[in-house]
């Protein structure tokens, strides 16, 4: 019987680890569609014949989709479980990704692109939800570390693979190359992701879904396009208003709502709250490295895009090792010493990267990065396990789908900052001009990435002090709700 029993204590030990493997492989292929397509931008641009400024909307379509329902499918998961909107959002952006890469215009590749976004959005909402359902409490920091990597690297390693691809099979194998992924992440999801029980009595929240999707994507296309159409435009005047006017009759209706989309009760846990700030402010320090640095290495040193991909390995690999590492740490000492710390070193490096110049060599870019990457794979994996040990069972799948706002978000928020900054200090580049920058414009271009890292280094320090404020609270200050009925458990 002790043998049956422990025999059965492994195979269960065994699975979990598996079903982390299958959401991985599911989530990690968000990421590196949302930056894979950058770097095939111009010959997208070039095979369909259309300007730069049309082609933009196939990347900032993208965005938008998965930004503006992952609210709603978090809810949807907390309501249905968790695998069954994971793995239908997985098959439809399986199909989604053939689609676009059968495109035969621009608009059916923005279509197309649009769908593979809302798919993606299901994943992404929902991935660390089934993660933390399944680890108990001792090994969740860990857990998440190891699946938090899944987000870092499909960052960073996406302009590296969309480069090579580009050059040796062409632009629709970019969209391609996520068939045999995605089957692959769905035949083992199907086995291993937990079932899951629907929670009877539960109502979907249709207005407050609409209301969040146009309030989201009312500030998201305003932070997205306002440096292009005029941050005082008519047209980014009345996204703005479009936010203030939908964000408060969202907040209304969430609040009157028996079954509301988002339990506004959630961000009277002290640690949710302030996790779920320090994290957009994280993410929008991160995503300035991710727009500036390989603009920085392709039009300031000259490199080829194969070069700028490995170069910018430095940062994944870092937070590669470091994110699994603090996270089995965070089970032990806890998460707000080692989020403080790991923004702390992240805004250093971004000072050290704000020193950089046209002489620099690779090294010196290399260094600055791997201190950026430590410092984010420190921070992410116990500031993720605070959150979603703060938040209450039945509402682990918004808790989830929060933190995927929170971090999009902070992606748009950040390109945007750091643009912005540039932008204005060197303002040929507002008009599209890059490659090759020399003398003058060379000058201008340092001179708005040197501000524009120093900017992004004070996100960061502020992403610290607030992970430091995300102090743990008593169980009774979490939201009353009706007992767990098993969203991915």
């Amino acid at each position: 019987m002790a043998e049956n029993a422990a025999a059965t204590g492994r195979r269960r030990e065994a699975s979990k680890w598996i079903v982390l493997a299958s959401v991985m492989l599911g989530v990690i292929m968000g990421p590196i569609d949302g930056s894979i397509v950058n770097v095939v931008l111009p010959t997208i641009a070039v095979h369909f014949r259309v300007d730069y400024a049309l082609a933009q909307w196939v990347p900032t379509i993208y965005l938008l989709s998965v930004c503006s329902f992952i609210l709603f499918y978090g809810r949807l998961g907390d309501i249905f479980g968790y695998k069954v909107v994971f793995l239908t959002g997985l098959t439809s952006f399986i199909i989604a990704s053939v689609l676009c890469g059968l495109s035969q215009n621009i608009w059916m590749l923005i279509v197309f692109r649009a769908l593979q976004g809302l798919m993606v959005a299901m994943q992404t909402a929902l991935g660390l939800a089934i993660v933390t359902a399944t680890f108990p409490a001792r090994e969740r920091g860990k857990a998440i570390g190891i699946y938090g990597t899944s987000i870092a690297v499909g960052l960073m390693i996406g302009p590296v693979l969309g480069g090579v691809i580009a050059q040796y099979l062409g632009w629709r194998y970019v969209f391609f190359i996520n068939l045999p992924i995605g089957v692959a992440a769905l035949t083992l999801g199907l086995h291993v992701i937990p079932r899951g029980n629907r929670r009877p009595g539960q109502k979907i929240d249709l207005p407050g879904a609409i209301l969040a999707f146009i309030f989201l994507l009312a500030i998201l296309l305003y932070t997205n396009r306002a440096e292009t159409w005029g941050w005082v435009s008519p047209s980014g005047l009345g996204l703005l208003a479009c936010f203030l006017v939908f964000g408060s009759l969202f907040f209304r209706v969430e609040l009157r709502s028996t079954h509301p989309m988002l339990n506004l009760s959630m961000f009277k846990i002290r640690r949710f709250t302030y996790t779920c700030v320090s994290m957009l402010l994280n993410f929008m320090g991160m995503y300035s490295i991710v727009f500036l640095a390989p603009w920085y290495l392709a039009d300031a040193l000259h490199y080829p895009v194969l070069k700028v991909g490995m170069v910018m390995m430095a940062f994944a690999i870092l937070t590669f090792f470091m994110g699994p590492l603090s996270g089995s740490l965070s089970d032990r000492i806890g998460c707000r010493g080692l989020g403080f710390a790991g923004m702390a070193l992240h805004a250093v490096g971004l000072m050290a990267l704000s020193r950089l110049d046209a002489g620099a060599h690779s090294l010196d870019v290399v260094w600055r990065l791997a201190i950026c990457g430590m410092g984010a794979g420190i921070y992410q994996s116990p500031m993720n396990s605070a959150a979603m040990g703060s938040a209450p069972p039945q509402y682990r799948g918004v808790a989830s789908s929060i933190l995927a706002m929170m971090r999009n978000t902070g992606m748009a928020f950040g390109i945007s900052m750091a643009g912005a900054i540039v932008y204005n200090l060197a303002p040929f580049t507002a008009r599209g001009q890059s490659g090759q920058f020399t003398g003058p414009e060379l000058t201008q271009f340092l001179h708005g990435l040197h501000w524009a890292f120093l900017a992004a280094s004070g996100l960061s320090l502020a992403s610290a002090v607030t992970a430091l404020l995300a102090r743990p609270e008593a169980q009774a200050a979490r939201p009353a709700a009706a007992p767990d009925h098993g969203g991915a458990a």
